[in-house]
C-alpha cells in the first residue's frame, strides 16, 4: 500500500470509529455512574452508586447491566445492598468477618426482583433492566450501596477506582476515568432540610454500535399501495456468520429451542431468512388522502431466545413534524437540535405490547400512523415517503439500497392526464347538451 492510500485509510478509520460512538439523534446520550460517599467507617466508607441512563431510546434489557472496576489500592467490599459481586475472590486472610468480595477487580450485578427488603435500597433489584430516559425517567435509574474497607477514611486519602467497564448487557460501552465533582445534595422528604455527600465522583459511559456488533442487528423492508413490488431487507443485512446455525421454518422448533438458553451477550438463535437479522422493521405506505397519508409499521422478531422488553423504534422522516395520530404504539418526538423536528421514538404501551415476543406467531407488533401533508414538500416520488434512518433498541438498522425502493409507476402521470382529459371531454359534452 502506498503512502497516500495508507493515510487515507487511517483518516477514514479514525473518523468512522469516532462517529460510531456519536449518535446524531441522541448527541448527549450516556450512562452516568455516580459514587456518593455517604459516611466514613473505621477503615473506609459507605457509598451509594447510582447509574442513570440519559440515553433517549437505548435501554438496558434482560439479563441486565454488569458494572466492573479496578481498585486503586487493596480495597475490599465488606457488604452490599441492592446488588452483589459475581465472585467473592480469595478472602482467606480474614478469620472472623468475611468480606463480601476481596477481588482487586470486582464485577457487580443488580439483584433480582423479590429479594428481602433488608437487602434492598431505592431503585435497586430490577434484574439490571433500566429504561431509556425518553421512555420513563423514573425507571431510568439503578442504584446499590457498597461498604468499602481497607480504603482511605477522608476525602484526602480516598483513591478513586479506575478502569470502569459497563456491559449492558453485551459489549458496546466505553467508560471514562472517574472524576471528582461537587458533592451531591439531597433534600429531605418534607423539603425542609438539605444534606450532602462527603465526596462524589462521576464516570460517564458512552455507547458505540461498532464496538457492540460488527454487523447490524436489524433491517428495514418496504412496500406501498402504489406498487405491487415489496422491497425486502438486503441479503445478509446482519451478516452471514450464522447462516448455517439458523432454524428452518419446517424444523421442530420446540426441540431446538428447548436445549438453548439466553446468553449474557444475547447471542441469537434465528429463524432462517435471507437477511439473517434478529429483527425486521417493515414500513408500508398504506393510503393516500387529500390532506393526510397513512403508514403501517410492523416489527417482527426472528430470534427464538429473546423477548425484547421495553423495545424502542426510532424513525427519521421529514414528515414526522406533522404526526396527527399513532395507533397501538406510544410516540414521542425527538428534538436533538432546535432546528430539527424530523425524528420520533415509538415504543410499546405498558402491559399491552411493550414486550416483543420471541419468534413465532406472537413475535410481532404493529401500528399505523396518520401524517398531515405539507403541500410544499409532500411527494411520493423518489422514495420520499420512506424513512431516512431507522433504529431498533438504539441500533441503526440496515436500509435497502435507494434504487430498490418501491417507485411510483411511470404510468401514474399518464393516467392522471388521461383522467383529466376524460373529465374535460365529459364537461364539454354536458355543456353541449345543456345548450
Amino acid at each position: 500500500m502506498d503512502l497516500h492510500k495508507f493515510i487515507y485509510t487511517l483518516v477514514f478509520v479514525m473518523i468512522f470509529s469516532q462517529a460510531g460512538a456519536f449518535d446524531t439523534l441522541d448527541p448527549t446520550g450516556n450512562i452516568t455512574v455516580k459514587w456518593d460517599v455517604m459516611s466514613w467507617t473505621p477503615d473506609g466508607y459507605v457509598a451509594v452508586v447510582t447509574m442513570t441512563n440519559f440515553q433517549m431510546y437505548r435501554h438496558i434489557m434482560s439479563p441486565g447491566w454488569t458494572l466492573g472496576w479496578t481498585w486503586a489500592k487493596k480495597e475490599i467490599i465488606w457488604s452490599m445492598m441492592g446488588a452483589q459481586a459475581t465472585d467473592q475472590g480469595d478472602c482467606s486472610k480474614f478469620k472472623i468477618n468475611i468480606p463480601h468480595c476481596c477481588k482487586r477487580n470486582p464485577t457487580v450485578v443488580d439483584l433480582l426482583p423479590g429479594v428481602p427488603y433488608n437487602q434492598q435500597i431505592a431503585n435497586c433489584c430490577k434484574g439490571g433492566v433500566v429504561s431509556s430516559w425518553g421512555q420513563d425517567p423514573s425507571t431510568a435509574v439503578s442504584s446499590f450501596q457498597v461498604t468499602v474497607g481497607q480504603s482511605g477514611t477522608t476525602n484526602k486519602t480516598v483513591r478513586l477506582p479506575k478502569n470502569f467497564t459497563l456491559f449492558g448487557p453485551g459489549r458496546g460501552y466505553t467508560c471514562s476515568k472517574a472524576t471528582i465533582v461537587p458533592p451531591s445534595v439531597f433534600l429531605s422528604a418534607d423539603g425542609r432540610r438539605k444534606t450532602q455527600a462527603m465526596m462524589t465522583w462521576n464516570v460517564t459511559c458512552t455507547f458505540s454500535q461498532l464496538l457492540a456488533s460488527p454487523s447490524p442487528t436489524c433491517c428495514v423492508s418496504m412496500s406501498s399501495f402504489y406498487n405491487s413490488t415489496i422491497t425486502p431487507c438486503p441479503t445478509c443485512a446482519c451478516g452471514c456468520q450464522n447462516k448455517n446455525n439458523c432454524v428452518k421454518s419446517d424444523s421442530n422448533i420446540q426441540s431446538v429451542v428447548k436445549g438453548s438458553t439466553p446468553t449474557n451477550d444475547n447471542t441469537p438463535l434465528l429463524l432462517c431468512t435471507q437477511h439473517n437479522c434478529p429483527v425486521r422493521v417493515h414500513w408500508h405506505v398504506k393510503l393516500n388522502y387529500k390532506d393526510y397519508w397513512r403508514v403501517k409499521i410492523s416489527i417482527t422478531n426472528f430470534n427464538y431466545l429473546v423477548n425484547y422488553t421495553q423495545w424502542t423504534l426510532v424513525v427519521q422522516h421529514p414528515n414526522l413534524n406533522n404526526v396527527t395520530q399513532v395507533f397501538s404504539f406510544d410516540y414521542k418526538p425527538l428534538l436533538p437540535y432546535p432546528s430539527a423536528n424530523d425524528s420520533g421514538m415509538f415504543y410499546g404501551m405498558k402491559f399491552f405490547n411493550d414486550i416483543l415476543m420471541e419468534a413465532g406467531p406472537d413475535g410481532n407488533v404493529q401500528s399505523e400512523l396518520i401524517l398531515e401533508k405539507d403541500k410544499n414538500t409532500f411527494t411520493f416520488n423518489q422514495g420520499w415517503a420512506f424513512p431516512r434512518k431507522v433504529y431498533f433498541n438504539g441500533d441503526e438498522c440496515m436500509m435497502p439500497p435507494p434504487d430498490e425502493y418501491p417507485y411510483l409507476p411511470n404510468s401514474a402521470l399518464a393516467n392522471w392526464i388521461s383522467l383529466s382529459t376524460l373529465m374535460g371531454a365529459l364537461l364539454v359534452l354536458e355543456l353541449m347538451v345543456f345548450w
